[in-house]
């Protein structure tokens, strides 16, 4: 089977929708939702290939294939990930500068700021005093780097 979009979103069903269908899963690591062309195996060992036309990532909950009564599932795998909580604005602009110019990509589930684990960065928390965390938590969209240069 052949993937070509996205038929829709877990969180876009009813209930009744989404519990009258068995359901299979495709368990992605965060950095593969990015990608448009790949091949996956679900929970179920079924072999799909994914080829999406739309220039969209996958995110946690899309819906790969759905009839009456089965559907495919994205899910994601556990990230390692330093979640930060600054206490103030001051603390969130000084630890967002200092990521912004590493490039490192950041996601924000309401006060906290998660990023990818990395030691430097941990050092440099810890050096700062900014609270954070290390955990394995589950993302729902890529972790995505925003495209610049400084030689512009």
């Amino acid at each position: 089977m052949i993937v070509e979009k996205i038929v829709t979103n877990i969180r876009d069903l009813d209930a009744n929708e989404l519990e009258k269908r068995h359901k299979e899963k495709v368990y992605l690591e965060s950095a593969h939702l990015m990608k448009r062309i790949q091949r996956v195996t679900t929970d179920h060992d079924r072999e799909l290939g994914i080829r999406l036309k739309d220039p969209k990532d996958l995110e946690a909950g899309d819906v790969l294939f759905m009839d009456d009564k089965n559907m495919i599932i994205v899910d994601v795998l556990s990230d390692d990930l330093l979640v930060i909580q600054p206490r103030s604005m001051h603390e969130m602009g000084t630890i967002a500068h200092q990521l912004g110019n590493r490039h490192l990509p950041a996601q924000f589930e309401t006060d906290d700021m998660l990023v990818q684990y990395d030691y430097l960065v941990e050092e440099l928390l810890q050096e700062m005093e900014i609270p954070f965390q290390r955990e394995e938590r589950k993302v729902e969209k890529a972790f995505r780097h925003i495209g610049h240069s400084h030689d512009e």
